[in-house]
């Protein structure tokens, strides 16, 4: 019977590090708020779709959706000793920094394979104001390849956890809003990842914009 979850190891892992670290930090210094949480599917392959504005937003969105969310990390990281081994089993892969945006689609895809959910964030980095703006395809594309349905997130107030000049976080509201689930796309034609991005793209602003 193939594996419907995250191996045993790696499940143990993301919950350790939820509730000793992630959600003790989000909920009481962050003043956390979740909402949607029980729209998540908790086995099989899954595309998390979100907004980006902070190095704190994979593991806060993995936190929230309540499942390892696997995302790409820099090579630089998988050098080091322990850390590797780690951040591996947490579900971070390897890109190289200016490498091409399919070495990461391939990673992406393996671990749906395997029925891990990955995380894509839509414009592919970060934007100042939290919103997506021109949204990338690739993942649509996961979607369509692997055949798993995406979810839609909104993380709100994360652009602020940081300002410059500051050495550390700043304790600022933050409310995370999850979708209902999208069904892939049946065929990977270009016009068709274009209408699925911009429909991913329209749900999480329009989450977003419900503020906190």
């Amino acid at each position: 019977m193939p594996r419907t979850r995250e191996p045993f190891a790696s499940l143990l892992l993301y919950h350790l590090f939820k509730w000793s670290v992630v959600s003790p930090g989000l909920h009481f210094y962050f003043r956390g708020r979740i909402y949607g949480a029980e729209q998540v599917p908790r086995e099989g392959p899954l595309v998390v779709v979100s907004n980006h504005a902070s190095d704190f937003d994979p593991p806060l969105l993995s936190s929230c959706v309540g499942r390892p969310v696997a995302y790409m990390a820099k090579e630089e990281l998988f050098q080091i000793p322990v850390l590797k081994q780690a951040i591996a089993l947490y579900g971070a892969y390897p890109v190289k920094r200016g490498a091409p945006d399919r070495s990461a689609l391939r990673a992406a895809t393996s671990f749906l394979e395997q029925n891990w959910a990955a995380g894509v964030f839509l414009t592919g980095t970060r934007t100042p104001d939290g919103r997506v703006t021109d949204p990338k395809l690739g993942a649509a594309w996961l979607a369509a390849k692997t055949q798993a349905p995406l979810l839609p997130v909104s993380l709100w107030g994360t652009q602020n956890i940081y300002r410059k000049g500051s050495a550390l976080p700043r304790s600022v509201p933050l409310t995370i809003r999850i979708g209902q689930v999208i069904a892939p796309p049946q065929t990977s034609d270009r016009e068709t990842l274009e209408a699925l991005t911009q429909q991913c793209a329209d749900v999480i602003n329009a989450l977003h914009a419900l503020g906190r």
